[in-house]
């Protein structure tokens, strides 16, 4: 369904995307994970759209999006939910407001329509009644809920998730993952999940993949990414602060 072949991407000097690779497996959750500034975002932002490479193709159901102008991509977008590391909602609409908002951007469907959608996703992340309340009566849990539910509105293929357990105690971090979990299996998307959460990643993901100095420099399920001898990947995972990644 995803598929990066040979992308670069520089900011000035700086080099962020160095020639990666990645397929994203239809139908799975893969989480992305490498350390804090490596291009996990400018990545995530990529495969969405939002930023365009220096070269190489970005393959979404076939399609190299990268050539696309604005009107068909946003089409393309139309497949896409995002859940944002904050949620991102809207404080000046309440959470059916919120959630109902792609459905009255994007759609001609009738009002009823709209509220039986919205109370239906409420719904599928835990969230029913809730509509009339303001963002700034939720938790952060709360709101990272309404903001899956938002995402889920317009039934997309793909959902993307930008560090969804950032900010979060162990309990609701499990709520969470939970929820990562029978999403993808209730409306059958294919997940890219952001995460510095090791507990979570071998949890929520049936695909590792490991980003270091503009490359994937590691692939595959849990089994493997846990039995690696990498010692990018073996640092990372055990924190250590001797290896080939530099705090610096």
């Amino acid at each position: 369904m995803i598929e990066l072949v040979d992308v670069h991407k520089s900011f000035g000097t700086q080099k962020v995307l160095d020639g990666l690779n990645l397929r994203i497996e239809d139908g799975k959750t893969t989480v992305i994970i490498g350390k804090s500034g490596g291009g996990k975002s400018v990545l995530l932002k990529h495969i969405i759209g939002l930023l365009k490479p220096d070269s190489g193709q970005i393959l979404v159901n076939g399609i190299d999006i990268t050539t696309l102008n604005d009107r068909e991509l946003n089409e393309v977008r139309k497949n896409f939910g995002m859940l944002f590391q904050e949620a991102a909602l809207f404080d000046s609409m309440n959470v059916g407001e919120n959630v109902a908002f792609p459905l009255r951007e994007h759609t001609k469907k009738k009002e009823k329509e709209i509220r039986e959608i919205v109370d239906e996703r409420l719904r599928a992340v835990g969230l029913p009644g809730v509509e009339n309340k303001m963002p700034s009566e939720l938790s952060g849990g709360m709101r990272k809920r309404v903001g899956l539910a938002r995402a889920l509105a317009m039934h997309p293929q793909i959902i993307l998730y930008d560090e969804p357990t950032t900010g979060l105690d162990p309990i609701m971090t499990e709520a969470i993952n939970d929820l990562i979990i029978n999403t993808q299996k209730n409306f059958n998307v294919t997940c890219v999940v952001i995460s510095h959460d090791i507990e979570s990643i071998f949890e929520i993901g049936h695909n590792i993949a490991m980003l270091y100095d503009g490359k994937i420099v590691e692939y595959g399920t849990p089994e493997v990414i846990k039995q690696s001898d990498n010692p990018v990947l073996k640092q990372f995972l055990s924190g250590s602060l001797v290896g080939p990644i530099s705090i610096m």
